[in-house]
């Protein structure tokens, strides 16, 4: 009888551990679907998923780009042949937007119209029943010279204030883009999304995002809706960029399997992983890293056979550098949360220098208080 009620009790629990094991499974299989749509015979693909798509219907496609270069798939089907509005969010000021057909036949783009330096319209006569390739390309992105991104993360209940960031950021000569390591929003609600992507309009660049636990706040699919993936990895200038979704403080069983092909894939060149939750605290004594140290050991572990070279992480409202396993790492979450402690820190965000093909020059933080 003991043995039939302990078995009764484990069936039980044994939803709630599952549901406990796999807390990031839904948002991983979730990064799947990103950058697919369709509507009737039309549809849509971003390579990599590295593009949210925000609207397809009536000859237009709203984009919200992850990463500076993308190749795109639009099927235009008997209903999508005519003139094209393709409006692309978060891109580069100076990326250009090529179009052929299957057959290699280039298409005419002319810009529509530029509201923003990240944000621009693109006008096209696309034939109907056709496969049509739309490449975003940077100019510069094949170069080997020197370059500069932005590391920052934590912006919470300050997303009303972030601006005094950003025009600290558009005043700091040489970014080229910046990374945000999570927790853009304290709640994740739709409004707060919209404002936060609202207000980067302001940036002279793209910022590329990852969430963190505050995104978790109303619901853990509204981030993928309107930023795209949380898990992905895009190449710029000699630098593979590796974003993960760590809000959980874990990593699916699913996005180690795409870590690996990841890093094998960048051995011959700089690998930078950006993501929100630090897996081992270089603290120890607050609830800040992976839920279990076993996990932590091992991803840790599987970046530093891989190669990676720099890790950034936010989550903890101050500013560490420090090594975890062997690889140079830097918290930052001076993004406008309440801080962490009393360090004269304050808000502020990272710059890094690059000298490809193999050396980060330095890592330098920029106070915005």
């Amino acid at each position: 009888m003991q043995s039939f009620f302990a078995a009764l009790l484990l069936a039980s629990a044994a939803p709630l551990f599952a549901s406990c094991l796999d807390v990031a499974e839904g948002r991983a299989r979730r990064d799947l679907e990103i950058g697919r749509a369709s509507q009737g015979d039309v549809g849509v693909e971003i390579a990599e998923g590295l593009a949210a798509v925000r609207r397809l219907g009536d000859r237009e496609l709203h984009l919200w780009a992850s990463a500076p270069t993308l190749s795109i798939r639009l099927t235009t089907g008997a209903s999508g042949g005519g003139t094209w509005n393709v409006r692309i969010e978060n891109l580069l000021p100076d990326a250009e937007l090529f179009a052929e057909t299957k057959a290699g036949a280039p298409l005419a783009v002319t810009i529509a119209d530029t509201p923003f330096p990240t944000e621009r319209s693109f006008r096209l006569d696309l034939p109907a029943n056709e496969e049509i390739t739309l490449s975003l390309r940077a100019p510069d992105r094949a170069l080997l010279t020197p370059w500069r991104f932005a590391v920052f993360a934590d912006v919470q209940e300050a997303i009303d204030g972030v601006q005094d960031i950003y025009t600290k950021m558009n005043e700091t000569p040489g970014i080229r883009f910046a990374l945000i390591s999570g927790d853009l929003t304290s709640q994740g609600t739709v409004e707060q999304l919209e404002t936060f992507q609202r207000e980067m309009k302001a940036l002279a660049f793209p910022c590329y995002s990852t969430l963190g636990n505050h995104e978790l706040g109303t619901r853990d699919d509204l981030y993928h809706e309107y930023f795209g993936r949380g898990n992905y990895t895009f190449d710029f200038r000699g630098v593979r960029f590796t974003l993960l979704d760590s809000a959980s403080a874990t990593l699916d069983p699913l996005v180690y399997t795409w870590l690996d092909g990841w890093l094998e894939g960048s051995r011959d060149r700089l690998h930078v992983v950006t993501m929100h939750i630090v897996p081992i605290d270089p603290v120890g004594s607050r609830n800040g890293s992976f839920a279990s140290r076993v996990e932590a050991d091992k991803l840790l572990a599987q970046l530093a056979r891989g190669g990676v070279d720099l890790t950034f992480y936010g989550h903890i409202h101050s500013y560490y550098a420090f090594e975890n396993a062997g690889i140079p790492a830097h918290i930052t979450g001076g993004g406008g949360a309440i801080p962490e402690r009393m360090d004269g820190i304050g808000r502020h965000f990272l710059t890094v220098d690059v000298i490809p093909p193999g050396v980060i020059e330095q890592v330098a933080i920029v106070r915005v208080d």
